[in-house]
């Protein structure tokens, strides 16, 4: 009783110390977030056709980017949007269609349809870009790519990119293998780890600067820092970056268990706790229980769907990943080790695109321990930390 009283204390204290260091930083030292800082950007904007690139988290106070700037008097032609469209309703996955944003008028392109990168016919009438995305800090989550393409069909069609900086809610560590460039795809296009630590104006500067984009090109980049924000900043999200994205523990689980989207193991998405639970039906702890089904919207064919799913209630679990600074991977551990491992992984390979790697299947398979795993990680991630210097905008 005594053990169980402590863990209890020290997952209240985790989750204590995390709120209130949302509440410090977004109170006591008032961050503020690059959008938020118009008298930085909107004269560099003035008498120019803008093109924004942004979603349900483009936000400046309580009023839409988009709106910000029409009533700034910025003449704004097009706006480009991401995997789960311009108002972030789109499940995972699912193909956004062009469309005109109803309130304005103004035609909205989707880099998550037709086209993953702005064709040439449609930056010809566009001075200048805005990008203003909100993302969660892992290698896997596909605004950084949105960005990629971005800047690479900026840097061919000679047009500035002005990327307005937004806090990282994982950018306190560091973790998780580098990928393999042989591996790269939508899920993965950089040689950074699962948890790169890096703001996504800080992420534009390592891509321009390490020359990442088609034949080496480069963008004009201008990036809007935020003030009062620093990596050991938790910050909450006030809008979720995505349909199953909601609360601040499914964020912080979110790298850990993504690996998992490759796997027979669902994520809890056709829940109400997605990226908050896991479990299959075949495995063998019975203690713990749910039911995927359709939620409009947010999941509409479920893994697993209307069939009961054993597994961890990890609905608590992100302090630990504060408490420790680093991805948990005994959650992957330990569901290979108690599911039916003939299933476990998928047969398309997709399970190696999110990890960056053809290790990790295998070393998991040979029953290869954590540490052993970390282990064999590490000079990459040497590496990849003296890099990330350079492109660093706060301490």
């Amino acid at each position: 009783m005594a053990s169980l009283n402590k863990n209890t204390f020290l997952t209240a204290t985790l989750l204590y110390i995390f709120f209130a260091g949302c509440f410090f930083n977004v109170e006591a030292q008032k961050t503020e977030i690059g959008a938020e800082r118009t008298t930085a950007y909107i004269p560099l904007l003035k008498d120019k056709k803008v093109g924004i690139v942004g979603n349900q988290s483009s936000m400046v106070g309580g009023t839409h980017l988009l709106d910000t700037l029409l009533r700034s008097g910025i003449e704004v032609c097009r706006v480009f949007c991401p995997e789960h469209g311009f108002r972030g309703e789109a499940e995972a996955g699912a193909r956004v269609s062009n469309s005109i944003d109803r309130a304005t008028g103004i035609p909205i392109v989707s880099l998550y349809g037709a086209n993953k990168k702005p064709l040439p016919e449609q930056l010809r009438d566009i001075d200048i870009m805005v990008f203003d995305i909100q993302d969660v800090g892992a290698r896997f989550y596909t605004y950084i790519s949105t960005l990629h393409y971005v800047m690479e069909a900026c840097a061919e069609n000679g047009v500035p990119l002005l990327v307005l900086d937004r806090p990282n809610p994982n950018g306190f560590y560091v973790d998780g293998p580098v990928l393999d460039t042989s591996l790269r795809s939508f899920v993965g296009m950089h040689p950074v780890p699962v948890v790169h630590g890096m703001t996504i104006g800080e992420y534009a500067r390592m891509i321009n600067g390490e020359r990442w984009l088609k034949n080496g090109a480069q963008c004009q980049l201008t990036v809007i820092p935020m003030l009062n924000y620093t990596h050991d900043s938790l910050y909450h999200l006030p809008i979720a970056p995505s349909p199953n994205l909601q609360t601040d523990n499914a964020i912080l689980l979110y790298p850990s268990l993504c690996f998992f989207e490759g796997t027979t193991i669902s994520v809890g998405r056709g829940t109400t706790m997605p990226f908050e639970v896991v479990g299959c039906p075949s495995y063998s702890d019975k203690s713990f229980s749910f039911v995927p089904k359709p939620i409009k919207g947010v999941s509409n064919n479920p893994l697993h769907n209307g069939k009961t799913c054993y597994g961890n209630d990890l609905q608590k679990a992100g302090a630990q990943i504060i408490k420790n600074k680093r991805l948990n991977l005994s959650f992957l551990i330990t569901m290979y080790q108690k599911s039916d491992k003939n299933t476990f992984f998928l047969k398309n390979n997709f399970f190696e695109k999110l990890a960056g790697t053809r290790n990790l299947r295998k070393q998991i398979k040979s029953g290869m321990s954590e540490t052993a795993i970390r282990k064999s990680w590490e000079p990459a991630l040497t590496e990849y930390k003296q890099m990330r210097k350079k492109y660093l905008l706060y301490n």
